[in-house]
């Protein structure tokens, strides 16, 4: 066998059967969640009406997992460790609920749970019970920071919650479906980024049982010469534990658990003796055992156990079929309960020494509570770094730019607990100056190329990989341990973590709704940059907005999506984001230049309103206006304002309001959403019966469902991303969208009623525009110098 040589640990006789029993109480517990309701100690014989009517939950990996969880607990105690444990196969609930119960941390959230037979079948009751705990590591469950409903995502928290941790060892069980998927694929390479002298260290434990929930699983079908070429491969040094004899697995697992542990200890002791950041070939384990290890053998001439028959219940039958029943009864009856729990149902004091202390034990570990270990971070005041705006509209600067050297200083004053995440892109989005107090992580090999800008270094904290998911899982895991940072990317593969963001808010509302121990963590803060509409040379490809309908369709009490219209009021979003807490929060901003509008004392109250009337823009101040002119997000707001200028210029009469919204969830009702406006306030802003157009960032039916419950929602004409594009001068892009000045000011002429009759000749201008506009664009390549160098004019329009 091409594996890592391993020196079976030669444990006492005692230790064995510890071991063992305690293994044996935790599966005992697994199976009783998944069948019992009632007789929880088996002290009569079992009947139907003990059974669930309904069963639900997941056999085959709990053995393994409750296995690999009492063999942590005896390194644990033998050596300190400050340790966590992520559950990666998909419903591994039962195990960690098992331990988190005898360990005593979850009926210290729910006393009505208590360490004794009653407690017991109130844990029995409420798993995989209506409106009570699921099948896989809700926030519900004390210990975990990973979810686990959707598979691929284990490893990546693992790293974020180590990176910064130098004491944490992270254990991350990655099961053999999950290890088919991308993002779990591409994890493994985070060994690259793990600097030994200030990170933690994650051990994987690639637990194979063959199958997933019908078929066998890949990882599973090769030979071990392989799998360990590919583990090599990874950078991994693979340690192997297989069989399915319980004595002789307890004698390999803790020999290949002390191997690795002393290798880790090992790794950071030279790096830190010789402040060395070499990368470092990290242990790892491969545990093989059989699907469903203990339960039942076969039945009715088919095999169960180490079949994917054993998947999620192993004997679905039980209270019809006496057979069944007897097969359940004899399979639980195996685990000899009498010889674990005493008489009243507590865990007998002899196998209580099989747990770490309290403050050890990885259900109760601090860090699975990231919010109680979370500090706010030292922020600079973003109005230092606002630009100069001497009159609206006049000057040009790209937003990201700006903000990068606000990020540059949160990151110099927060050197271990904040970093910026993105897929190769910081450069591409201007937020290169982070790179003066910072480099790229990167522990790989290095060129001497590298030294000229490349910007690389084993102590940096600026991480970037070209896996969205892997940043973004990294991201996850270092807030759900307590600290801060930024993801930013291309906003059209935005969607490319589209569910992985949204697990993050459904944990994010389960925390905060029914998991209130858990205290508020760090926002994850999302900076989507290079922008649908300035796509020049990438094209159709790169052009799509739809992440932010993705985000509107979560709970509204944890996520915000803000657009900012111009480089000081981004600073003012960026600083109250970061700030924040339990929130998902998606900043649309572009990292092309673009024009100020506000200064930093204005930008910081608008932002703080979220939404409110642009009074230098408007002509209907004390009168009542014809129509409003809205807009959210940068482009469309210079293209709005645009069309202001020439409806006031031609239509001098028309009073026109103008409208920008940063905060798109101030659009919802207060009564729909914590952060919405009344409905008299939205009335005050658009007016009741009035025409509103208005020019939108994203597709225009998102605007929508936002107001469709507003008095004046008959009256809004939406204009947005229409799904038109292609490689196009940014006014093109516009008018094939019909964003554009032109269609705007038209929109106005047709929907204000006086205006109908008496602006033809406008009209036929505004078309001959369109027209020489996209004929300029493809004759010459770029738009008009008129147009991409226009300003609010000087003097009033």
């Amino acid at each position: 066998m091409a594996n890592a040589k391993v020196h079976h640990n030669t444990l006492a006789p005692g230790e064995i059967r510890r071991i063992d029993a305690f293994w044996r109480a935790c599966n005992y517990l697994c199976a009783g969640m998944i069948y019992l309701r009632d007789n929880p100690l088996l002290q009569e014989p079992l009947q139907p009406n003990h059974i669930k009517k309904r069963l639900l939950g997941h056999w085959g990996s709990s053995p393994g997992q409750t296995f690999i969880w009492a063999h942590l607990n005896r390194v644990i105690q033998l050596n300190q460790l400050n340790m966590i444990y992520l559950s990666g196969p998909g419903h591994g609930a039962p195990a960690v609920l098992a331990n988190a119960y005898l360990e005593g941390s979850f009926s210290a959230i729910h006393p009505e749970v208590s360490l004794d037979a009653c407690g017991m079948l109130e844990l029995f009751r409420m798993f995989s019970f209506p409106g009570k705990l699921g099948s896989h590591c809700t926030p519900e469950i004390p210990g975990s920071i990973h979810e686990g409903g959707e598979l691929g995502y284990v490893l990546s928290h693992a790293f974020g919650a180590a990176f910064d941790n130098p004491d944490l060892i992270v254990t991350a069980v990655v099961g053999d479906g999950e290890a088919e998927t991308g993002p779990l694929a591409t994890a493994w390479h985070s060994n690259k980024f793990l600097n030994p002298t200030r990170d933690g260290a994650v051990l994987p434990i690639l637990h194979l049982n063959g199958y997933k929930i019908a078929n066998p699983t890949i990882l599973a079908r090769i030979g071990n010469d392989e799998l360990t070429h590919l583990m090599k491969g990874y950078g991994w040094t693979p340690f192997f534990v297989e069989g399915d004899d319980p004595a002789e697995m307890h004698k390999k697992m803790a020999g290949v658990l002390d191997q690795c542990v002393a290798t880790i200890r090992k790794i950071q002791h030279q790096a830190k003796a010789t402040n060395s950041s070499q990368r470092a070939i990290w242990p790892m384990i491969v545990l093989r055992t059989p699907k469903g290890w203990t339960g039942p053998d076969a039945f009715n001439h088919h095999q169960i156990e180490g079949t994917w028959r054993s998947h999620q219940v192993p004997l679905a039958d039980v209270r019809q079929d006496p057979v069944q029943l007897k097969l359940l009864e004899d399979w639980m009856r195996s685990y000899d309960p009498a010889s674990l729990f005493d008489s009243n149902g507590a865990l007998l004091p002899a196998l209580q020494e099989a747990m770490p202390p309290p403050a050890l034990r990885m259900s109760a570990n601090m860090h699975a509570n990231g919010g109680r270990l979370r500090m706010p971070l030292f922020m600079p005041d973003f109005k230092e770094y606002g630009v100069t705006v001497d009159r609206p509209a006049a000057v040009r600067v790209s937003p990201t730019a700006v903000l990068a050297a606000f990020l540059r200083d949160i990151m110099q004053r927060n050197p271990n607990n904040f970093r910026l995440f993105s897929p190769d892109e910081n450069a591409s989005n201007k937020l290169d100056r982070v790179y003066e107090v910072s480099g790229k992580t990167w522990l790989a090999d290095r060129y001497a190329s590298d030294d000229d800008g490349g910007h690389l270094s084993a102590d940096g904290r600026v991480m970037e990989m070209l896996s969205e998911h892997t940043l973004e899982g990294w991201l996850e895991g270092y807030l759900l341990t307590g600290r801060h940072g930024l993801f930013n990317t291309y906003e059209a593969f935005a969607h490319i973590v589209d569910s992985m963001v949204s697990q993050q808010a459904k944990w994010l509302d389960k925390s905060r709704l029914e998991a209130r121990w858990r205290a508020p963590i760090s926002s994850l803060n999302i900076l989507l940059s290079s922008l649908v509409w300035r796509q020049d040379h990438n094209g159709f490809t790169h052009q799509d907005p739809g992440f932010l309908d993705v985000i509107s369709n979560k709970s509204g009490d944890v996520t915000r999506i803000y657009l900012p219209p111009d480089a000081n009021c981004l600073l003012s979003v960026a600083d109250h984001c970061l700030r924040s807490v339990n929130y998902v929060n998606v900043i649309v901003a572009d990292k092309q230049p673009h024009l100020s509008y506000l200064d930093i004392e204005e930008a910081a109250t608008h932002c703080a309103k979220g939404i409110g009337i642009w009074s230098w823009a408007s002509s209907d101040e004390g009168r009542e206006p014809d129509v409003v002119i809205a807009c959210a997000g940068d482009i469309v707001t210079a293209e709005a304002l645009a069309a202001v200028a020439l409806l006031r210029t031609h239509v001098p009469d028309l009073r026109i309001r103008f409208v920008n919204v940063v905060d798109l969830y101030r659009l919802l009702p207060d009564t729909d959403h914590p952060h919405g406006i009344t409905h008299s306030d939205f009335d005050a802003l658009f007016t009741r019966d009035k025409p509103v157009v208005f020019s939108f960032h994203g597709y225009p039916w998102l605007i929508h469902r936002f107001i469709y419950r507003r008095h004046n929602h008959a009256n809004f004409h939406v204009r947005g991303y229409r799904e038109k594009g292609n490689i196009n001068t940014p006014l093109e892009l516009a008018i094939m969208n019909q964003i554009d000045r032109y269609h705007l000011a038209m929109d106005v002429l047709n929907y204000v009623p006086r205006l109908q009759n008496r602006t033809s000749h406008f009209k036929e201008w505004l078309k001959g525009c369109l027209i020489d506009s996209v004929n300029y664009a493809h004759t010459e390549g770029t738009d008009r110098p008129e147009i991409s160098g226009w300003t609010w004019p000087e003097r009033k329009v």
